[in-house]
């Protein structure tokens, strides 16, 4: 259980995506990033996330559909939904979609930092309810030999 977390930032403005790529990267996350929502889904055909940062307002495909198919394809990844523009209504479908947090855009540090912690714990006690962590763990073992794509990060919490 020593994996780092593994997390997606999906934002379409490159200083969000590399702030918090830095701020991961130094709590022992290992990270990713996808520009839009398109590269987001691209990205999780190929590897598996505990975490999906997401923002809301993207060009393209905005974050509430790949929120929806996220969840639709990889129930076990997390997402907190990121937004500049915060309303009540887009807290509430997001929530109803499955979004295990909301954050309003500018987020320090910090609170980007304690929100994937808490996405990361709710997803390792989800797993020991459903009795998947032992399958997890062996898929992770196995893919582990494959290098870091395509492997099953044990959820742990960040450091």
């Amino acid at each position: 259980m020593n994996a780092e977390p593994r997390i997606l930032v999906v934002d379409d403005e490159d200083v969000v995506r590399r702030s918090h790529l830095r701020v991961l990267s130094n709590a022992h996350c290992s990270v990713r990033l996808a520009e839009n929502g398109e590269a987001a889904l691209q990205a999780m055909e190929t590897d598996r996330f505990d975490v999906v940062l997401l923002d809301l307002r993207m060009p393209g495909m905005d974050g509430m559909t790949v929120l929806r198919q996220i969840k639709d394809r990889w129930p076990e990844s997390q997402v907190i939904v990121i937004t500049a523009y915060p309303t009540l209504e887009t807290a509430k479908e997001a929530v109803r979609l499955g979004a295990c947090d909301y954050l309003s855009k500018p987020v320090p540090p910090d609170e980007v930092i304690q929100a994937t912690r808490g996405a990361v714990m709710e997803k390792r006690w989800a797993l020991r309810k459903d009795g998947s962590a032992q399958e997890f763990e062996e898929k992770r073992r196995a893919g582990a030999s494959a290098g870091p794509r395509g492997t099953q990060g044990v959820p742990v919490a960040c450091n």
